[in-house]
């Protein structure tokens, strides 16, 4: 869609446009008008002169009124323009073209014929003569009863109003590309703070306002923010906006962490009973056989809560601390026998899904793939992955986990793909959030907390990796970036994509 600036400057031109052609096409019909007004007078006054002339050789008597000068005259260097029929009795007995005197050319009647029609007292018209041009004509009737027409051609009054018309549009034409211009000009002048403001909305709309702490410190120049005008009005209330947009955020962060705090505390609170009853636990379950079936079945029952409940206190934790950006371990990994292990693991936990491992074209060399990180919180990666595949699909699904190096060699990609159901369109965007559920081929049907993804996401950033999801129908697709061994950020908060 064309700019504001492109729009007001097309309108003006057309504007002025419209206006020219009304003004030149007015002009030339009133110059056309007031030319046949006075062509009609003359052409009436010729005839009635030509129909009772003085007694002499027709060839020889004076010229009528302007016939041998004006716009309407043959002149001495012109070719004769004024036509003369006399019709006696309904039959033509002369026909010539007058122009100076003794310069008379006669005209066949034959072409001079269409113009007996024109009576005495008929108002002045036009007609064309084939051969002789267009002329408009008068009638007279003379004393001896023969009417004498008289026709002047027209050729230099359309001349005189086609160029009249023709340097109008030269004219007119100059001067619309020269409002063009002036209009371009003035209108990016007057725009100009109308831009500014339209700059900072466009620097406040590509900051990450997402998450994390964000300092909106992005204001419209005072001098684009006058209540005075119309621009200024809109800066001024863009920057009322901004800060009550940076007021928001301010106390989201501030929510944020205090419900991250909040988070860390319990979580870190939690684990002391949670060992206390796991242990107790264990102390009983020693002693099961002294005990009815009912309670060893509870105290079963209760042990692989208190597991699962330590578990997401755990996760729990592991994201406050990375939202609290404490730093993870920093040392060379080898990324090749982690996913071997992580595999291994999956095939024991979940025999009754395929696991496929692909490490051809590993690496160019051959060596092991290495990268730099927390060799505990990789392997956490890898393992949730899996995990997740096993979890939301059935027995049967075909798990196929690759690793190799991608983008010459500075980035290892580690796949996890599986045949199963997919992911439902509408959850698939909000799959890597915290706590999110699905509710139909891969939904919870186990004891997943629903942070397994939201750590890999996390985790993955904080190593300057990132984390891609595609899914369909019988393909699920989870990609891992990280950074090679040698080309590691050093920085471990600063990733590739940053984690939702």
């Amino acid at each position: 869609m064309p700019s504001l600036q492109n729009r007001l400057v097309v309108s003006t031109v057309l504007l002025l446009t419209v206006v020219f052609l009304v003004v030149g096409v007015g002009a030339a019909l009133s110059l056309r008008g007031y030319l046949y007004r006075q062509l009609d007078g003359q052409v009436t006054e010729i005839a009635r002169f030509r129909s009772n002339p003085p007694p002499g050789d027709p060839d020889r008597r004076p010229p009528p009124p302007d016939a041998g000068g004006g716009f309407v005259g043959g002149g001495p260097d012109r070719p004769a323009n004024t036509l003369e029929v006399v019709v006696d009795d309904g039959r033509i007995v002369r026909a010539v073209l007058l122009g100076r005197p003794g310069a008379s050319t006669p005209v066949p009647f034959e072409e001079a014929a269409p113009a007996i029609a024109t009576t005495p007292g008929q108002p002045p018209h036009t007609l064309h003569l084939d051969g002789l041009g267009t002329f408009r004509l008068a009638a007279a009737q003379g004393d001896d009863g023969t009417v004498t027409v008289v026709g002047l051609s027209t050729d230099a009054l359309e001349n005189t109003v086609g160029e009249l018309v023709l340097r109008q549009a030269i004219i007119f034409g100059i001067g619309v590309v020269l409002a063009g211009v002036a209009a371009a000009f003035t209108t990016r002048r007057t725009l100009r703070p109308l831009h500014r403001v339209s700059a900072t909305a466009r620097r406040v709309s590509e900051l990450p306002l997402s998450s994390g702490e964000v300092e909106l410190a992005e204001r419209v120049p005072d001098a684009d923010a006058d209540p005075r005008t119309e621009v200024g009005q809109v800066g001024a209330a863009l920057n009322r906006m901004l800060g009550h947009v940076g007021a928001a955020l301010a106390a989201r962060q501030d929510s944020e962490t205090r419900l991250r705090r909040f988070v860390a505390d319990a979580s870190h609170e939690l684990r002391t009973p949670l060992a206390a009853i796991r242990g107790y636990n264990e102390l009983a379950a020693r002693r099961a056989d002294d005990l009815p079936p009912e309670v060893a079945g509870l105290l079963d029952r209760m042990g692989s809560q208190t597991q699962r409940m330590t578990a997401l206190v755990e996760d729990l934790l592991l994201l406050a601390r990375l939202d609290a950006g404490r730093p993870l371990a920093r040392e060379p990994v080898d990324l090749t026998r982690l996913v071997i292990d992580a595999v291994t693991d999956a095939h024991v936990a979940a025999p009754g899904h395929r696991w496929s491992l692909d490490l051809t074209d590993s690496s160019e060399d051959g060596e092991p793939l290495e990268v730099v990180g927390d060799p505990e919180r990789l392997h956490q990666v890898v393992a949730n992955l899996l995990a997740n595949a096993r979890t939301h699909t059935p027995p049967g699904t075909l798990v196929t986990v690759g690793l190799h190096e991608a983008d010459d060699g500075s980035v290892v990609r580690l796949d996890v793909v599986d045949d199963g159901p997919g992911i439902p369109p509408d959850l698939l965007p909000h799959v890597a959030e915290r706590f999110a559920r699905g509710d139909t081929g891969r939904a919870r049907t186990t004891g997943s907390t629903g942070l397994g993804l939201s750590i890999v996401s996390a985790v993955v950033a904080e190593h300057g990796g990132r984390l891609a999801i595609t899914s369909r129908p019988g393909e699920t697709r989870f990609t891992v970036d990280l950074p090679a061994g040698d080309r590691a950020p050093a920085d471990p908060g600063v990733g590739l994509s940053s984690r939702p």
